[in-house]
């Protein structure tokens, strides 16, 4: 099988780490969902995990990283994708819970899609995350949905969550999401393949799971 670009799962503007407040991320790591140019490749964003004929999808699991926790384990990424249709699971290739390096820290992620492959990031231990310019309209919103919390404090913006709505938000939105691009042959541009993914996590991801809160 043929590999497609890798697409970001948003970043937001000017994040600051949960180890070290001074250290602000540059504007430019808006955290938007996205397609890599083509140069992206020669960067091996990600660890390539070839397909594999008539196999399972793959879990695999790095450490997250000093002053970071996965958002899931692998067990419950496992019990999610047992929910989806199987002609859609197929698909996934590898789901990998990723380290976060100080080179991703630069450009914070949720998730990423390469090829059939998924990568979900940690995030920071403390569940709050550090911004210096206010959410736009669509991202409290969408926050709101997780039960996710936007709150000005002084002059930065917070996004706090528990570890029981990170997981939602994790389970039905940013894996669900990622996955849409997987199984989303035909659109060529990157717009059409943004849209068409969040209309994958909404269908596949947080309506049917709305009945369990």
């Amino acid at each position: 099988m043929g590999t497609r670009p890798p697409t970001h799962h948003r970043s937001v503007p000017g994040s600051i780490t949960g180890r070290n407040p001074r250290s602000v991320r540059p504007a430019a790591a808006f955290r938007q969902r996205g397609v890599l140019d083509g140069s992206s490749y020669f960067s091996a964003p990600e660890d390539w995990h070839e397909p594999q004929e008539n196999t399972a999808t793959r879990l695999v699991v790095q450490s997250p990283g000093h002053g970071y926790v996965h958002a899931v384990t692998a067990d419950e990424v496992r019990a999610r994708l047992a929910e989806l249709p199987e002609e859609i699971v197929a698909q996934v290739e590898v789901v990998q819970l990723s380290r976060m390096t100080r080179k991703k820290a630069l450009f914070p992620r949720y998730g990423m899609q390469w090829g059939e492959n998924v990568y979900l990031y940690p995030i920071e231990e403390s569940l709050v995350e550090r911004y210096l310019r206010p959410p736009r309209p669509e991202q409290i919103i969408e926050a709101r949905m997780y039960g996710g919390e936007w709150a000005q404090v002084g002059s930065q913006w917070h996004l706090t969550w528990t570890a029981e709505t990170l997981r939602d938000f994790y389970l039905n939105n940013v894996l669900i999401h990622e996955i849409g691009h997987v199984v989303d042959t035909r659109n060529t541009n990157p717009h059409k393949r943004e849209q068409f993914a969040n209309w994958f996590a909404i269908e596949y991801g947080y309506r049917p799971t709305r009945g369990r809160r």
